[in-house]
């Protein structure tokens, strides 16, 4: 049996992105900050010759995985700094006309299936909701937040007890940028 000495991942930072890396990695941006702690004690992070280096010594299966894992975590930060991610979503209903709207932390569904009370979604994090006509844009620096608050908005209106098949109302993902 063969065992690799150590394992090294490199990401090459780009032109106006700035990494800093202390108890936890801030990356900053044209678009804005984004930090995150990475606490698996054996892989260590550094900046070396405008790259950020990841090194694990000894790895093990799970020592690998979480290399990749944090090596993919960080290029989604500096994506998101530099490009940011759009997410485009439908209302789409066939009786009952529905009305979204964004109102500070969450979306109000107002109407859905001709249901008196409204539903509601948390928006999570820094994500920014805009609402016009039938198409919602969900944006921000950090992927997560704009994915589970894209998530959110499907499971507000998901159908409960009724054939999907007929009543096909909600929310739904359409595009991702």
């Amino acid at each position: 049996m063969v065992v690799a000495a150590a394992l090294r991942e490199e990401i090459t930072i780009p032109e106006g992105v700035e990494v800093i890396i202390d108890d936890d990695v801030s990356i900053k941006g044209p678009n804005g900050q984004i930090s995150r702690k990475f606490t698996h004690p054996n892989v260590n992070i550094k900046i070396d010759d405008n790259k950020v280096i990841l090194e694990t010594s000894f790895p093990k299966k799970k020592d690998k995985a979480m290399i990749g894992t944090t090596k993919a975590h960080i290029s989604n930060m500096i994506i998101g700094v530099t490009d940011g991610f759009t997410y485009h979503m439908k209302i789409v209903f066939a009786h009952f006309p529905m009305t979204v709207k964004p109102a500070g932390d969450k979306v109000n569904i107002d109407n859905f299936l001709g249901e008196r009370h409204p539903r509601h979604a948390k928006i999570v994090g820094d994500a920014k909701v805009s609402v016009k006509g039938d198409e919602v844009t969900i944006t921000g620096v950090n992927k997560e937040d704009v994915g589970q608050t894209m998530a959110n908005l499907e499971q507000a209106t998901k159908i409960k007890g009724r054939d999907p098949r007929v009543f096909q109302d909600g929310i739904y993902l359409t595009s991702k940028e």
